[in-house]
């Protein structure tokens, strides 16, 4: 990468625009002012009693905003492809019982005034990074969206993909590191650990970390969150079923509701070491 020319075409994603950190007010946290942000929730809606319990779970464990998915963009076409508008309304059920947001992936155009009607919080993923008609139709919105790297993506190609959707007025921008392809096979990805700290020098945008789809493993998932956080990240997305094994996406990779438990527990010593909160 070269940083120089980096800074040149990140306009506006880039710290000669803005030196101070972006700071994205998100109700129930700040991302970007120092604060550990937690997201967690199931990789996929799968039914409203599972989904309102789990939800419950998550805020009684301090968790600052509840993911799902809704629509599900699977590598097989035979997966479970998520409920849909159904899943969409489980999602509001669960912000209305616990009062903390949701965020939800927006996988097409056609389906962004739905995903808007329901979530807090867009989320573009990884295999949706370069769709730059999806990021510059989130760009005209006023609403808070994670933009989660390509797994092939260079540190470059990430910031240029924030840069469309910053360009189009929606400064509200959470890069999410996600892990990479690389020749590595034990894991799913590789989590660019370094990734975060050189994103934070080079652009103003909060950055988090999915140490879920950055490793694939459970066992994994928690020293790996501990890395990313002392790496500098604003936050970590994490996966958290109730039951994993029984999953119908991602269950290798959930954690358990008390696993998150001993996660954040392990976190907040480690966030105040560094001058953080969680």
């Amino acid at each position: 990468m070269n940083q120089v020319r980096t800074l040149q075409a990140c306009k506006l994603a880039g710290r000669e625009s803005q030196p101070q950190n972006t700071v994205i007010d998100l109700k129930t946290c700040r991302l970007g002012d120092g604060q550990v942000v937690i997201i967690a929730g199931p990789c996929a809606v799968e039914n409203e009693e599972q989904m309102l319990e789990l939800a419950q779970s998550l805020k009684e464990l301090g968790v600052h905003i509840i993911r799902g998915g809704a629509f599900k963009p699977r590598t097989s076409p035979y997966s479970f492809p998520g409920l849909g508008e159904e899943g969409l309304r489980i999602l509001a059920r669960a912000r209305e019982l616990t009062g903390l947001p949701v965020v939800t992936e927006v996988t097409d155009v056609r389906y962004l005034d739905l995903v808007l009607r329901y979530s807090d919080i867009l989320q573009i993923g990884s295999r949706n990074m370069q769709n730059f008609g999806l990021l510059r139709e989130v760009g005209r919105l006023q609403r808070p969206v994670v933009l989660k790297r390509g797994f092939s993506a260079t540190i470059e190609e990430w910031l240029l993909a924030a840069e469309y959707i910053l360009a189009e007025g929606n400064r509200q921008v959470i890069l999410c590191e996600r892990g990479i392809r690389t020749f590595e096979t034990y894991t799913r990805n590789t989590l660019d650990v370094n990734a975060i700290p050189a994103v934070k020098e080079l652009s103003h945008l909060p950055v988090i970390a999915d140490p879920s789809h950055g490793t694939g493993r459970r066992s994994l998932v928690a020293p790996v969150a501990r890395a990313a956080v002392a790496a500098g990240a604003d936050g970590l997305m994490l996966e958290v079923h109730p039951c994993p094994d029984e999953a119908l996406s991602d269950g290798p990779q959930s954690l358990l509701p008390v696993q998150l438990g001993q996660l954040m527990a392990e976190l907040r010593p480690l966030a105040e070491a560094l001058g953080r909160r969680l």
